[in-house]
């Protein structure tokens, strides 16, 4: 269960969100906002990659007492994704599933599904929007993640990678 409590998130003294209180149980949310409402602030927050206010609690593990044991239970994808150009699509995968303890089976199987073996080898800096933000939802899924954040996930797909995505998210809060 994620559990947030007094969130608060200000920039240069400007308060721009908060939430008093929110329990998510295990499961498949959407959230849905206008643009510049907070939502990739949040995301970025319970992600453990922005400071905030407040608390963000996840199976037990306070986010702010034990940093990285929380951030070993997350995994997240950008909205729109960049990496260095230098690196190729298999450098990130390989190096991000090391550290997410994934198999080379599952690392190889999300490659496939999301079509990132067609450019597996080649330098990110020659990636489209669309190539980088598959690579992005491969590495979201390595591992066991207890939490899978997808900000902005269905956006510069196209139909049969969304199709997929949605799919193994289907899949996955079947089986959880």
């Amino acid at each position: 269960m994620l559990t947030v409590s007094q969130y608060s998130k200000a920039y240069n003294g400007t308060l721009v969100l908060t939430v008093p209180h929110l329990e998510l149980r295990p499961g498949t949310y959407w959230i849905k906002g206008d643009n510049g409402s907070g939502k990739s602030t949040f995301f970025k927050s319970a992600g453990g990659l922005m400071p905030f206010d407040g608390d963000i609690v996840l199976n037990g593990l306070r986010l702010k007492d034990r940093t990285i044991a929380y951030r070993r239970q997350v995994n997240y994808a950008e909205a729109e994704p960049s990496y260095p150009g230098f690196l190729t699509a298999r450098d990130l995968v390989r190096f991000v599933g090391k550290a997410r303890n994934a198999t080379r089976d599952q690392q190889n199987s999300l490659v496939e599904l999301f079509g990132v073996d067609s450019f597996f080898e080649k330098p990110c800096e020659t990636f489209s929007s669309g190539m980088m933000k598959k690579l992005s939802l491969v590495i979201a899924f390595l591992g066991a993640p207890s939490l899978i954040i997808l900000d902005e996930p269905l956006i510069t797909l196209d139909e049969k990678t969304r199709n997929t995505l949605l799919t193994l998210i289907s899949q996955r809060a079947a089986s959880g």
